[in-house]
């Protein structure tokens, strides 16, 4: 009963949905404290397409090629980029080391996560900053391509969001996304794309690849959590991670749940 009443308040205010996820964001960050641990997307497979990649990144295949789909959809060479919901800061870092943009500035509401990014990234063209994805900290039209990774779904207002990556984006700037919806709410993040005054360039349905990926990362992200989360959160930790067999995985492979990879553009 109080599982249902707390997913009604998620689901039903804004203020109380970022909240809960601001707080549960900061826990996961602060029991994965493992520097080794960079990503925390689902991943992405496909027959076919396989990165060449060196033999330390090896480990985070998956989580590397999902940011390689999103952001090869556009020349990122010379540009200025600003990755929304950050995290652990490896897609930020695999972008600004082999995507060759003259900067990437990567923003997160976790203090903790932002800290150890700038404590681990070494690179001249990459930062990291606190910031919110619902009031952005930067000046308007400051950067020629907006980031956003399977984060979306933790924010207060998806509509506040495209509104402020449409006021940072110069004319003719991208904002590239994925993320997951439940399937009966595609539809109207859809509508609120349009809204935004963003125009649709690409729009696609990858959840079978993210499928595919998590079938292979399953058993090693279940023992990563069994040797560094307390026991009580495992379940917990698993569902977020997508584990095999969890309630996560099984509403990708059940149709409630669909991911998207979306391409847009602001207006010249």
């Amino acid at each position: 009963m109080m599982h249902r009443f707390l997913y009604f308040l998620i689901t039903f205010s804004p203020k109380i949905k970022r909240w809960f996820w601001k707080k549960w964001y900061t826990l996961f960050a602060s029991k994965a404290s493992n520097p080794e641990f960079r990503f925390m997307n689902y991943g992405y497979y496909k027959e076919g397409f396989h990165l060449e990649l060196d033999s330390s990144d090896e480990i985070e295949r998956f989580p590397i090629q999902l940011y390689h789909h999103v952001a090869t959809q556009v020349d990122l060479k010379g540009k200025s980029i600003l990755e929304v919901g950050s995290g652990r800061g490896g897609g930020a870092y695999y972008i600004a080391n082999n995507l060759d943009p003259t900067y990437l500035t990567g923003i997160d509401i976790s203090e903790t996560a932002v800290k150890l990014c700038n404590s681990i990234y070494n690179i001249d063209n990459l930062d990291f900053a606190i910031g919110d994805s619902e009031n952005i900290p930067f000046s308007n039209e400051k950067f020629d391509v907006v980031i956003n990774v399977e984060s979306s779904h933790c924010y207060g207002s998806m509509q506040s969001f495209l509104s402020e990556t449409f006021r940072v984006l110069k004319p003719g700037g991208f904002f590239l996304f994925c993320d997951l919806r439940e399937t009966i709410a595609v539809k109207e993040l859809l509508t609120q794309f349009k809204i935004s005054g963003l125009q649709l360039i690409k729009n696609q349905d990858i959840t079978k690849n993210i499928i595919e990926a998590l079938n292979r990362m399953s058993t090693e992200r279940k023992e990563t959590i069994d040797h560094s989360v307390p026991r009580i959160l495992k379940r917990t930790f698993e569902s977020y991670a997508g584990v095999k067999g969890s309630k996560m995985y099984d509403s990708f492979s059940n149709g409630t749940l669909t991911y998207l990879s979306t391409c847009l553009q602001k207006p010249v």
